[in-house]
Order: C-alpha cells, then structure tokens, then sequence
C-alpha cells in the first residue's frame, strides 16, 4: 500500500487527507445524531409529562438545562403556553428552522470531499499522462518502463479519487437520511407539544 502510494505521486497526499476528514466527520455525525435521538426523546417524555399536569415552569426549566436544540424548540413552544395553538406552532417552527441549522453541520463538506475526491483523481490522471508525453518527447517512444511512472501515477490516483468518493458518497446520503429522521421526530414533538400548551 505504502508503495502503491509514493508512485501516486503528490496528489494522493490531498486524497489522504479528504479520506482522514470524511471519516472524522462521518463517525463524528453518526454519534452525534444517536444521541440527540436518545436525549430529545428522554427530554420530550420528561417535559410532557410536566406540561400535561401544567407545570410549565418546571418544564421550562427542564428545557433551559438541555443543549439539545429541540430544548430550544420546547422552551419558545412553553413560553407561549394559554396562548392560540396556531401562534405557538408558528414560534415553535420559527425556532425549529433555526436549530436545524446544527443538524446539517459539516453534511456540506462531506457532501463536497465525495465530489472534489474524483476530481483530485482526475487532476493525478492528466498529470500523470503529462509525465508519459514528456519521456516521449525527450527520448522518443522507448521501452513500457520508461513510461510505466507516468501511466501507473495516471491509474492510481484515478482509482483512489473514486475509491474515496464512492464511501463519501454513501456515508453522505447516510447522514442525510438520518438527519431526516430527527426532523420528522422533530414535527412530531412540536405538534404534541402544541396541543397541550396551545389554547
């Protein structure tokens, strides 16, 4: 493998490193997105059961203990309890679309490492085929060896673009599933949470 990747030349150093980050972020996302599962789901189950007994400075403040962003989306949801179900559901969708910002974090950047890596690929191809065409400009067609750099280069750097894009990819369309998920989770608790605080 070592070798495989001196003779990629020094485009497989940026492919590492979008391998390296992708993993980071993937891994990174994954845990994150279990658990505001597991603690949105504690959170939404201790708050209703103080808001269905009308409690609501209990489960405001309940709310403000929490980091997770439906916490946010309770509290504005609490803050507006006795008042016409329609306005709570409106505040709490405003403050909803603002949170969801922290689901889509980095989905960006993974989403763009799976479409520069095969790029990055390609760039190693051309460079690689340029290498080729010099040995022959220099010393004519000579011998599979004298052109076996510039080939191999071409080939391994194709192959590593896509072998990094193709995991990017599906990890990519992974966490976007999973972020879909949690929104649906989401417009169920703002529902929920609405008709016990709305009037």
């Amino acid at each position: 493998m070592l070798e495989l990747f001196v003779k990629g030349g020094p485009l497989m150093w940026p492919l590492l490193a979008c391998s390296v980050l992708a993993l980071a972020i993937f891994i990174v996302k994954l845990l994150w997105f279990a658990r505001q599962r597991r603690e949105g789901r504690e959170l939404f189950k201790e708050v209703v059961t103080l808001a269905q007994e009308e409690r609501f400075d209990e489960a405001i403040i309940v709310c403000r203990q929490s980091s997770s962003p439906l916490a946010q989306v309770l509290l504005a949801a609490l803050r507006q309890a006795g008042r016409p179900r329609e306005h709570v559901k409106t505040v709490a969708g405003e403050v909803a679309g603002q949170q969801s910002v922290a689901f889509e974090r980095y989905l960006g950047l993974l989403s763009t490492i799976g479409t520069i890596s095969p790029l990055l690929g390609l760039l190693g191809t051309v460079v690689g085929m340029i290498e080729a065409f010099n040995v022959i400009a220099t010393v004519g067609v000579g011998t599979p060896q004298t052109l076996g750099g510039g080939i191999s280069q071409a080939l391994i750097t194709t192959a590593t673009g896509m072998a990094v894009a193709i995991p990017v990819i599906l990890a990519h369309r992974f966490l976007l599933g999973q972020m879909k998920s949690l929104v649906v989770a989401m417009e169920e608790y703002i529902l929920r949470i609405v008709d016990l605080v709305g009037d």
